[in-house]
């Protein structure tokens, strides 16, 4: 009995250490944008200022005030509160948030 126990925690911890953080996509077009990760190394998270998708510099990254998905203006853009096709967040499953 014990082992059975044991065999199905271990099967339920494995699905959660491998849980994918959520992620940003363009609603439109289905491009990915980065993973909402905290995680200022992982390289495809919004938040580490030297990858891709957290980049300022970047034209995929939210952090990039001129760019298509970070500028104010940019009907794209998560930070322009008007935009009728703000990145769309979505889930390890691929459902939307």
């Amino acid at each position: 009995m014990r082992l059975i126990i044991t065999a199905l925690l271990a099967s339920l911890l494995a699905d959660i250490a491998q849980a994918e953080p959520p992620h940003l996509r363009d609603r439109e077009t289905g491009k990915y944008l980065g993973n909402l990760s905290a995680n200022p190394y992982d390289p495809n998270s919004v938040n580490n200022p030297y990858g891709q998708y957290g980049s300022q510099y970047s034209p995929d990254s939210v952090n990039n005030p001129y760019g298509q998905y970070g500028s104010q203006y940019s009907n794209d853009s998560a930070n322009n509160p008007y935009a009728t096709n703000a990145p769309g967040i979505y889930g390890g499953d691929g459902y939307s948030y």
